[in-house]
């Protein structure tokens, strides 16, 4: 019986970030940068070649190969490539990079082959910079889009009384779950199947929603709908030139905190 196969495209000449945003609707499941290579790894060789379609043609000079990817070649790399990352006093790490914690820190562990929300993605750190910017303290936490599940996991750890991730990849769900497993001190925190343009959304005080521009835009009344009275929402995915969009579509709600970095932004709304 052979060994487990990752799709994947390798890409040369396409900014890292922009290349995330440019694939995210065909659900990867990793990223892994090597010198000017990045390689997005992907759930079924279907996503991957329709992926790799609309970076060519949006990307017309960019070197995009595609390839299978040996499930033990994967893991070598990650954990050659993946370390820890600091936001605040939130560390997020691989299994083997985790250490002690400074007084006050909240460490996370999360497995790299969930290369995405391990926090070295600008709008991961975002949401994560914003969530230590509100009391938590006796919340209920929503998170849209969830996918490795760290941002349910570090609003538990941030002192939120429960926290739910929902996502409508059934993979991101399994990836979240058994990084919650990894994390034995995050309780009350679930992840479910659920689609937020299809289904509706639990009540929440705090919802924490890392997608695209283009569907929080569609998504806001959805969003802010659930929001429990004095709620906040935060937001991000969106780039730089998406910003007002997206704050327009929000305009029932009060922008209250904003960041940005490496062309992403982060917004937070209150109800």
């Amino acid at each position: 019986m052979g060994s487990l196969k990752y799709p994947v495209i390798d890409v040369v000449g396409v900014d890292s970030d922009f290349l995330l945003a440019l694939v995210d609707d065909f659900n990867p499941s990793a990223v892994d940068t090597h010198g000017s290579v990045v390689t997005i790894f992907f759930p079924d060789a279907a996503r991957r070649d329709a992926a790799r379609a609309v970076v060519a043609r949006v990307h017309p000079d960019a070197n995009v190969q595609t390839r299978d990817v040996d499930d033990e070649d994967w893991a070598r790399r990650s954990q050659d490539n993946l370390t820890a990352i600091t936001v605040g006093r939130v560390r997020v790490a691989p299994p083997w990079a985790i250490d002690s914690l400074s007084p006050g820190s909240v460490g996370i562990v999360i497995a790299p082959s969930t290369g995405f929300g391990t926090g070295h993605h600008a709008t991961t750190r975002l949401c994560l910079r914003a969530l230590q910017e509100m009391s938590l303290t006796g919340s209920r936490v929503l998170d849209v889009g969830t996918g490795s599940g760290v941002l349910a996991i570090a609003a538990r750890l941030l002192g939120a009384d429960e926290a739910t991730g929902i996502d409508d990849d059934p993979d991101a769900i399994r990836a979240a779950i058994e990084n919650l497993a990894l994390n034995p001190s995050a309780t009350r925190v679930r992840f479910e199947i659920k689609d937020l343009r299809t289904a509706g959304l639990p009540a929440a005080d705090v919802i924490t929603a890392n997608l695209t521009g283009a569907l929080l835009a569609r998504s806001a009344d959805v969003l802010v709908g659930a929001l429990r009275p004095g709620g906040s929402l935060i937001v991000s995915g969106l780039q730089s030139h998406e910003r007002d969009d997206v704050v327009r579509a929000f305009g029932r709600a009060r922008l209250v905190w904003e960041a940005t970095e490496e062309e992403w932004v982060g917004l937070v709304f209150r109800q």
